[in-house]
């Protein structure tokens, strides 16, 4: 018999390419990983890895199984999915991402309530940017994913997925009070082709996204400075050092010092939540997104 946390650790190794990367994902040391693999290699009789430089690579006996891996850990999932939706208790442990301002906007009142409806549930929640909480997702990293894209740019979702529409999350220009359009009803983004950006980090969706979008429109831009989280972008525009976007979700309270003007052309963003097609039947992750759905309509 194959041992299942066994094919779970081969399925580590082959999705995430090394032996470190593999037992950071399972939250256990690079010494447990090399001995579960040592053992399932002794278990079928042949070798599963090769050296390759200095770490490893699956063998053609080592994908081969790997490919069975994933798809008999899938199965699993699918098996505990209908057991737990037999059941029908809202219970066991629960992973979820979102990206940050989600994680300030929605977690505090849907980890909140979940706590309160259903205490035999264990949430995990961490911060993701949306391509890294879609990748957990496919892995089986995680069970749910708060994830975006904008109204011009979307976000491809892998097959095997569900996605769920949470809210749009409608943003507008922030400003130094001191700007030359900080009392006008809407602007338009070509109308800051001398200002400097405050963007987030480079390669991000959101700053591809900005990029992509006032370049569309024939603005290069100029990025002065970068940051991930809004509330840093906002205190620097605060000190008069560029605009930024700020989206509604998670931008409260918004600093001394500094205007939001709506844009011309509309502008939002799509928020959605998405998990593996074959968890579907699991009353956590249907509790899970009633309330990150709950959440989203008390921010209107």
């Amino acid at each position: 018999m194959l041992n299942l946390e066994r094919l779970r650790t081969l399925d580590a190794l082959a999705r995430h390419g090394s032996v470190s990367a593999a037992a950071d994902a399972l939250h256990v040391t690079t010494s447990a990983v090399s001995q579960q693999l040592g053992k399932l290699e002794r278990e079928v009789g042949q070798q599963l890895l090769a050296k390759n430089g200095r770490g490893v690579r699956l063998t053609d006996a080592g994908r081969l199984l790997s490919e069975h891996a994933a798809r008999i850990l899938s199965q699993v999932e699918l098996a505990q999915s209908d057991l737990e939706a037999q059941r029908g208790q809202v219970v066991g442990e629960l992973r979820l991402s979102a990206f940050p301002t989600a994680a300030r906007g929605l977690f505090p009142a849907a980890l909140g309530a979940l706590r309160t409806e259903h205490p035999g549930l264990r949430v995990r929640s961490s911060e993701l940017e949306p391509e890294a909480g879609i990748a957990g997702v496919v892995r089986g990293d995680l069970d749910l994913a708060v994830v975006l894209d904008w109204y011009n740019k979307p976000m491809p979702v892998p097959d095997g997925l569900v996605k769920a529409p949470l809210l749009d999350d409608p943003a507008e220009v922030a400003m130094p009070a001191a700007h030359r359009l900080a009392d006008r009803d809407e602007v338009d983004l070509t109308e800051f082709a001398e200002d400097e950006w405050i963007t987030w980090g480079e390669g991000e969706f959101c700053h591809e996204w900005l990029m992509f979008t006032l370049r569309s429109k024939g603005v290069e831009p100029i990025v002065g400075h970068r940051a991930g989280e809004t509330h840093t972008q906002l205190g620097l525009v605060a000190a008069g050092l560029g605009v930024c976007i700020a989206p509604l979700l998670g931008r409260h309270p918004v600093p001394e010092g500094v205007v939001l003007v709506p844009l011309r052309q509309r502008v939002r963003r799509h928020v959605y939540v998405v998990w593996r097609a074959d968890a579907d039947r699991r009353p956590s992750i249907r509790a899970a997104v009633e309330a990150l759905r709950t959440a989203a309509r008390k921010l209107g």
